[in-house]
């Protein structure tokens, strides 16, 4: 029998390999060289908005976009027009749209049922007619186990990255926004990599279907397609001819990620935690770090780095309901998140109060906070889709471009956005500046403690 308070053979064996790991491998993987004056941050929205638009317009040969949804509403609209624009004005162009299967065949969660966003892509087809092809990319039988979450807009030679969707708020196309992180890269070497895997390993998969047109079959007559278009993904990495960086130049490795064995995306982050020696910026906007995050992150503080974790207010996730709202179950998954960031905060308070850990909290009216990525000291940089929870852990397809940058050629391109960024976010003293469960509105609390009653938290935490 285990001794209480003794430690499991395989947790003592993942600590003493996490100490033991070569942090170096990073120095080793592969770039793709870019002159720094070749990448840029955008502001915000309204950038990431123009600059898309833009970039479609003034697209020659191609534009694929992979994004977790084009949605049925102003700011979808506004996008899927412009493509259909582009395609008429030049029908040589090569336009794809990469979506997620599941979430495009439904309603928005508490509406009416319909048949999501597939309705605008065939209507705006009939319109327009042939030549925008969107593309439902299944990455499970169904949307709780796994979506498609490849983030990256290739227009002709040039990669605008970022962690948002097509939508609304995404955009800013009215008064409210959803924040992300924008970054753009002009570089062929890039694009044609990201290209690749939209073009040869999506497209061509059995399993990926058109969905601008009424011929996409149903989901239960594809499964063994998914099944085997799953154990492809589990093993596809980008494709590129790695070179060294040369003076003026930064480093770009993409990576790619689905499941946990073998997930180079999900290794990166951890190896990036590990390697940040004097200071480490986090952000995530739902706070549920997996296990490997936790523990590089305990790790890093124990040996003295400066650790900052930058996530949103209760209020700032998409999932928030007001009180004055009717109360519907999906309600409780800001509180979960800060359930789970209060317990941290007991387990971390004294490197909090001896400020080596900085938790900010985001909050800017009744906007929405969807930033993800690692800054670690002034070498690396991660731009990724991924939201660094179990749910990307284990479930959905992602992927993210590992920036290098051995000569500092972006320190002051970083620090202008985590300015702008922390403008918005206050100081977390500790623990007791958060609401606990009894603060909570009473629907909220009845269904907390009913999920705790029979530990379905943690099932939740792991799916959402």
């Amino acid at each position: 029998m285990q001794r209480r308070g003794s430690r499991s053979l395989p947790s003592v064996w993942r600590s003493w390999r996490e100490k033991t790991r070569d942090w170096r491998v990073l120095d080793n993987l592969p770039t793709i060289p870019v002159m720094a004056e070749n990448f840029e941050t955008l502001e915000g929205p309204e950038a990431y908005r123009r600059t898309l638009l833009s970039l479609i317009a003034e697209a020659r040969q191609r534009i694929l976009l992979a994004t977790l949804y084009l949605q049925d509403d102003d700011g979808g609209r506004e996008v899927l027009e412009a493509l259909h624009a582009a395609k008429t004005a030049r029908p040589e162009l090569e336009v794809a749209v990469f979506v997620d299967w599941h979430r495009a065949q439904r309603g928005l969660i508490g509406k009416d049922r319909s048949m999501g966003n597939v309705a605008m892509y065939r209507a705006m087809g009939e319109r327009f007619g042939p030549g925008v092809e969107i593309h439902g990319v299944p990455v499970q039988r169904s949307e709780l186990m796994g979506v498609m979450h490849l983030k990256g807009f290739i227009m002709d030679n040039t990669v605008l990255y970022s962690g948002a969707s097509l939508n609304d708020v995404y955009l800013r196309r009215h008064e409210r926004y959803r924040l992300d992180r924008y970054h753009l890269i002009r570089s062929r070497a890039l694009a044609d990599c990201l290209a690749v895997a939209l073009v040869q390993t999506l497209r061509q998969s059995p399993a990926v279907h058109p969905l601008h047109t009424p011929s996409a079959p149903k989901t239960a007559n594809i499964r063994r397609e998914i099944i085997a278009f799953r154990r492809e993904l589990a093993r596809t990495r980008y494709r590129f001819a790695g070179d060294r960086v040369r003076q003026g130049e930064i480093g770009v490795t993409p990576l790619f990620g689905l499941g946990v064995r073998d997930n180079e995306l999900n290794r990166t982050i951890v190896e990036l935690i590990h390697r940040a020696k004097t200071r480490l910026v986090l952000f995530t906007p739902y706070f549920n770090l997996p296990g490997p995050v936790r523990r590089a992150l305990d790790a890093r503080l124990r040996d003295g780095c400066q650790v900052v974790i930058v996530l949103g207010d209760k209020i700032a996730n998409d999932f928030y309901l007001p009180p004055e709202e009717p109360f519907r179950a999906i309600g409780v998954v800001p509180y979960l998140y800060e359930s789970n960031l209060r317990r941290f905060c007991v387990a971390y308070q004294p490197f909090i109060d001896a400020g080596q850990l900085d938790v900010r909290v985001w909050r800017d009216g009744d906007n929405s906070f969807h930033l993800k990525g690692l800054l670690v000291d002034e070498h690396y940089a991660l731009l990724t889709g991924s939201n660094i929870n179990p749910r990307a852990w284990r479930l959905d397809l992602e992927n993210g471009l590992l920036i290098h940058d051995p000569n500092k050629l972006l320190t002051a391109s970083h620090g202008a956005e985590l300015e702008r960024i922390l403008a918005h976010t206050q100081r977390l003293p500790g623990h007791a500046a958060l609401d606990s469960v009894e603060d909570y509105p009473a629907p909220v609390q009845r269904l907390l403690k009913r999920l705790a009653r029979v530990r379905a938290d943690r099932l939740a935490n792991q799916v959402l």
